[in-house]
């Protein structure tokens, strides 16, 4: 596959080709999920519908840690390769990739053998305990996977290919499908089955384009033979992932917080966020990955010392996601009821009631978090990964102290937190125009 350099040429052409291929790749990762609850919902019930949501917050808390590090390192590649330098780059691939192997067998030892009570902090309700608990079992042995395939996809598009981890994603996707049918509806293995379909099926993604990679790669040919530990790289690489890891881990901590509140609501509440999650994040994913993108946009020209493209390309990308978020709001809104519909029974009413509500009230704001993305691709790109942070802890910090103060304790109920998201969205956007104009004034 042929590599796309982001330091020249049309910059609206480029970041739209670059980034399509990405925007389909997430779409079918969430297929692994999306199939998981349509099969779970439609096929077992209300209860299977609201273990499996409530077990996906907390495995996309987890796996958020490996993700935020393998993008760390991918700052670390794309800028490597926008400024040419292809040996430092091999010696990025190679402390990168075992640094963030040994956070995931930390990980193994330490929350496996805690997963029981981790659930209960969470507030899972007694009666969805045991349906939780056999879900997150078997879909946490994926995670080594999740790692595989979110380094070298990583990589590959640091180097300027987004196509390639398209591709083994599409299949793995079609594969979790079928076997989802096959082990849930055919062989009645319950939630266990849609557990193992999704475990299966990242294995064959992250096999597949580890396989790939290694072979295809020209950088990666001679393998990694002569390089050694170099302490001063290496401390680089660690505090760059390390920022750029907890800033997705406060991320998807703080939806977790969320999560063990909605629980305390009952699993009337549980089922519909499930389902409304779902809708939410495929609405605005490809914003996400535009954001991812535009980042690797800003990374390979930060390399390339290419300051005034970077701006250039700064005014193109908010443009082109302010225009999106806005449609697809405007959709989200239109058809709240009929989208819940396609993941719960029609006789549960309750449950479409009270996901079309979410969906409403957040659906309206998608543009905030729109900005948001970019504005976390753009200091990632510059190597600042903790202002990344700041913003973050400033969106889920509103979100979670709003959430809690209000939801409990008022006649709002849940309402307090759906309306905390977008408020969230909203402060932290502002601080990322503050951040981004001091950083453009010390650069003069």
């Amino acid at each position: 596959m042929k590599e796309v350099n982001l330091t020249e040429g049309p910059i609206f052409q480029k970041l739209i080709s670059f980034s399509l291929p990405m925007i389909a790749g997430n779409l079918l990762q969430q297929i692994y999920n999306l199939a998981d609850t349509l099969i779970v919902g439609k096929g077992i019930g209300a209860n299977a519908l609201a273990a499996v949501g409530s077990a996906y917050t907390l495995m996309i808390f987890l796996t958020s840690i490996l993700i935020g590090l393998c993008m760390g390192s991918g700052a670390f590649f794309s800028s490597d390769y926008g400024a040419g330098e292809e040996e430092k780059l091999r010696e990025d691939v190679f402390l990168s990739f075992w640094f963030i192997l040994a956070v995931s067998v930390v990980i193994y030892f330490i929350i496996y053998p805690g997963m029981q009570g981790i659930l209960r902090l969470l507030r899972t309700p007694p009666e969805l305990m045991e349906l939780t608990r056999d879900y997150v079992a078997v879909v946490f042995v994926g995670i080594f996977f999740v790692f595989l395939y979110n380094f070298f996809s990583y990589l590959l598009r640091g180097v300027g290919n987004s196509v390639v981890p398209l591709l083994f994603l599409a299949v793995s996707s079609v594969m979790n499908i079928g076997l989802d049918i096959w082990f849930v509806m055919g062989l009645e293995m319950g939630v266990s089955g849609a557990a193992w379909a999704t475990v299966i099926a990242q294995a064959a993604a992250g096999i597949g384009i580890t396989v790939y990679t290694l072979a295809k790669l020209p950088l990666l040919r001679h393998g990694w033979s002569g390089f050694g530990w170099n302490s001063r790289r290496l401390k680089e690489i660690i505090v760059n992932d390390v920022a750029t890891g907890i800033q997705q881990s406060v991320m998807n901590f703080g939806i977790l917080m969320i999560q063990g509140l909605v629980n305390s609501f009952g699993a009337t509440v549980m089922a519909s966020f499930a389902a409304a999650v779902k809708i939410d994040t495929i609405a605005y994913m490809p914003t996400q990955e535009f954001g991812n993108a535009y980042s690797l946009f800003v990374s390979q020209n930060y390399g390339a010392r290419k300051r005034d493209r970077i701006r250039k390309g700064t005014g193109v990308a908010f443009g082109a996601s302010a225009s999106f978020c806005a449609v697809i709001s405007v959709l989200i809104c239109l058809f709240a009821h009929r989208l819940m519909g396609l993941f719960v029974n029609a006789e549960e009413t309750a449950i479409i009631a009270e996901g079309a509500r979410y969906l409403r009230i957040e659906g309206a704001m998608y543009v905030g978090i729109g900005i948001l993305f970019l504005w976390y691709g753009y200091f990632r790109g510059i190597r600042k990964p903790h202002i990344s942070l700041i913003l973050t802890v400033i969106s889920l910090g509103t979100r979670v102290a709003l959430s809690y103060a209000l939801a409990p304790h008022t006649p709002l109920g849940v309402t307090a937190i759906w309306c905390s998201i977008p408020i969230g969205w909203f402060l932290a956007d502002v601080a990322g125009l503050r951040f981004y104009r001091r950083n453009a004034a010390e650069e003069k």
